[in-house]
């Protein structure tokens, strides 16, 4: 199974996705959005695959969020906002052939796998 796990390795439930999935024997593309933020058109591809949409990519309690006004941002504004300030993803994001999730908590990511 192919998966990929947006990352980032200070965050507590990220580290606990990748546990479950290295439990599950997956061994996910991790990639650390911060090092190597994804572009607006790989953003878009995300939002699609997600049944939030935009919106479940945005983590919505970062102060950045509500400074740029994205509480009530159109997916366009938030898209552009979260590849302008990777900052704003809401990690950690799963990719598989299931579809895409923000999984908080991580217990999600069994939903995907």
């Amino acid at each position: 199974m192919s998966v990929k796990l947006y990352f980032n390795p200070k965050c507590g439930t990220a580290r606990n996705v990748l546990a479950l999935l290295r439990e599950a024997g997956i061994e996910p593309e991790i990639i650390e959005y911060l090092k190597t933020p994804p572009s607006r058109a790989e953003l878009a591809g995300l939002a699609k695959a997600m049944s939030g949409g935009a919106r479940e990519l945005l983590r919505a309690k970062e102060p950045l969020a509500g400074e740029l006004g994205l509480h009530e941002a159109s997916d366009e504004a938030i898209l552009a906002a979260i590849a302008e300030h990777p900052l704003l993803l809401n990690r950690p994001v799963v990719v598989t052939a299931k579809g895409a999730k923000a999984c908080r908590p991580a217990e999600l990511v069994k939903e995907l796998i």
